[in-house]
């Protein structure tokens, strides 16, 4: 196994993301904060199961699996930040605002899965992808709590505040050690810290029934 730090913190975030997921309340139809936070984790854990499987075993650029997982993951990472935007629209937004929001993320994600698949998989485009939807729940987050005074919101987005933490230690290199703790393995145990925080707030906003 290469870098294997990196690949145990992958799959420890791709597990405690998946639990996550199930541990929110039914996923109906008329439940669509349960259904979109579902989608979110899961499309988290998505991400960290495959990026760690790339890092541990395939991580020799061109190989099969290589091409197959990379693009993979970085497409879970766009149905994360397609999760998020639906999650941030239906929060704070009116019933119209909020179709907009949908269908222009909706159709960026299309546009960021054929760049992902057709030039480039540098994952600086996945982070150019999730920043501005990371940034715009955070602000939801808040909104909301300062409109209900609700303390859960506060855990969104302090949530949302490590995760961006964690995108900021990953692209400046910050590890604790080069060899058994690198930058990357930070980034994962900050990310995995960060949606701890925010699995609080879905816990509680998932019980909201709204109009899909």
């Amino acid at each position: 196994m290469n870098q294997p730090d990196v690949v145990l913190t992958d799959y420890a975030l791709a597990l405690g993301c998946a639990v996550f997921a199930c541990l929110l309340p039914a996923r109906r139809v008329s439940q669509p904060f349960a259904f979109w936070f579902t989608v979110f984790f899961l499309g988290t854990a998505l991400a960290a199961a495959a990026a760690g499987t790339v890092h541990g075993f395939f991580d020799t650029p061109g190989s099969l699996g290589n091409r197959i997982l990379w693009p993979l993951s970085l497409i879970a990472i766009g149905v994360t930040s397609l999760a998020g935007a639906r999650i941030a629209a239906l929060l704070h937004f009116s019933s119209i605002a909020a179709v907009r929001i949908s269908q222009a993320a909706a159709a960026l994600f299309v546009v960021y899965c054929a760049s992902v698949l057709f030039l480039t998989d540098d994952f600086l485009v996945a982070i150019a992808a999730y920043l501005p939807v990371t940034l715009l729940l955070g602000w939801v987050f808040l909104q909301a709590y300062r409109r209900t005074g609700r303390s859960s919101f506060m855990y969104g987005f302090a949530g949302i505040c490590v995760v961006l933490l964690a995108s900021g230690v990953q692209q400046a290199r910050l590890g604790i050690h080069p060899r058994y703790f690198n930058h990357n393995a930070v980034y994962h145990v900050l990310q995995a810290l960060g949606f701890f925080l925010i699995f609080f707030t879905a816990r509680s906003v998932s019980r909201i029934e709204v109009e899909p």
